[in-house]
């Protein structure tokens, strides 16, 4: 994959504002190419440690896209106190759908496949997108 860095700048300020309840938001892009980190209010009850994108925000998202805008490619948040790879609650929550979740941690943002069988993790490259 790759990820553009004001797409992973954008994941690791949300991370840094949110703090210390989880940061959460959208991935867009178009194959595999995340061209955009887009922040979303975490409407989760308890949000020191759980994540729930709001849904108004996910809805407009997949709107844009079918209009032709940039496709939702996942999701990420964050592990305020955590490492940059799915925790249990994260596993408990997956679908497999096979979209992209990032997340940030201790200073990095390691991606991830929600795959059928678990998360698969991603490597990327960083560009100036």
């Amino acid at each position: 994959m790759t990820f553009a860095e004001t797409a992973y700048a954008a994941i690791m300020e949300a991370a840094a504002r949110a703090a210390p309840n989880e940061a959460c938001g959208i991935l867009l892009g178009h194959g595999t190419r995340i061209l955009t980190a887009l922040p979303a209010a975490n409407v989760h009850p308890e949000p020191l440690r759980h994540f729930e994108i709001d849904p108004a925000m996910l809805i407009a998202a997949h709107k844009a896209a079918r209009a032709g805008g940039p496709a939702v490619l996942g999701y990420f948040h964050s592990h305020p106190n955590g490492v940059a790879r799915p925790s249990a609650t994260d596993r408990a929550s997956a679908s497999g759908d096979g979209r992209v979740w990032a997340i940030a941690a201790a200073g990095e943002v390691s991606l991830w496949r929600d795959g059928p069988s678990g998360f698969e993790p991603l490597s990327y490259a960083l560009d100036d997108g």
